[in-house]
C-alpha cells in the first residue's frame, strides 16, 4: 500500500492491488490508519473526492470518472 495525505491532513493508504474499473481509469481501495476501509482513490485525477451509492456505483466528483454497478434493477433508476 502507498501512503498518501488527504487534503484535510489525514494519512490514508491506497491499495493498488484492489481496483474497480472506471470509465476513465481505475478506482483503488483506500484504508485509514486503523486499517479500516475508508473509500476509494480515483487514479484518473488522483483524488479522494469520490462517492459510492447503495447500488455500488462509484463516481469521482472531481473528474466524473464512473464505475457502474455490477448488478442493477431498473426500479432503482
Amino acid at each position: 500500500m502507498e501512503e498518501r495525505t488527504h487534503p484535510g491532513g489525514e494519512t490514508l493508504y491506497v491499495d493498488f492491488t484492489q481496483a474497480e474499473r472506471g470509465s476513465k481509469a481505475p478506482f483503488y481501495v483506500v484504508y485509514n490508519t486503523d486499517q479500516k476501509r475508508w473509500g476509494f482513490f480515483c487514479s484518473n485525477c488522483e483524488s479522494f473526492d469520490t462517492a459510492v451509492d447503495s447500488m455500488g456505483r462509484i463516481k469521482c466528483d472531481n473528474c466524473s470518472n464512473l464505475h457502474k454497478a455490477e448488478e442493477w434493477d431498473a426500479a432503482h433508476e
